[in-house]
């Protein structure tokens, strides 16, 4: 399945354009997935890490309550970490922890999906246009909203970690606080 996944976003001229039909089709069914080791297993395994980055992208949007139109870039995950919630259909009987664990995780993988891959490896090109940039050595271009600064995300992550506080105390397990130091 990940292979054919892969395989369909990279026939199209336009990779990105694929990602975003593909991803709107399966999203649905990534919703109804119940376990999430299952949702892990499929986003961790995702080939495409262009499709990863749309699926998680969906899934976050799904989850704030104003949804932001703007596109993805680095400006966007960090409103996603002020303004996402945890996905109510994926709150069954794990502990409040493990819910925002699961958001953490996410959050961690959008960004390497979205910054290690699409922008390192031009993968919003197609691949008879990607083997010229690459021999061409040239660089992706960074959105206006990819320059992000240091204060910018002190901010951010001081806001997130707040809200965690308010539903689950002062004291964090060594997961929770594991994941915070990794996504800043």
């Amino acid at each position: 399945l990940q292979r054919m996944l892969s395989m369909a976003v990279e026939v199209d001229r336009s990779p990105t354009c694929s990602s975003r039909k593909i991803a709107d089709d399966i999203f649905p069914y990534v919703l109804n997935i119940p376990l999430r080791s299952q949702r892990e297993a499929l986003l961790n395994t995702m080939e495409s890490q262009l499709l990863r980055c749309r699926l998680l992208e969906l899934l976050f949007q799904h989850s704030c309550d104003v949804p932001t139109t703007s596109s993805m870039s680095l400006d966007k995950v960090l409103y996603f970490l002020s303004h996402s919630s945890v996905l109510p259909q994926f709150q069954d009987e794990t502990a409040t922890w493990q819910r925002w664990d699961e958001m953490l995780q996410y959050l961690s993988l959008l960004l390497l999906s979205y910054h290690a891959f699409p922008l390192a490896e031009h993968l919003r090109t197609s691949v008879t246009d990607r083997t010229e940039l690459i021999a061409q050595r040239a660089k992706p271009k960074l959105q206006d909203s990819d320059d992000i600064t240091q204060l910018d995300i002190q901010v951010k992550m001081s806001d997130f970690i707040s809200r965690m506080q308010q539903t689950l105390g002062e004291h964090f397990p060594p997961q929770i606080q594991q994941k915070l130091f990794m996504l800043q």
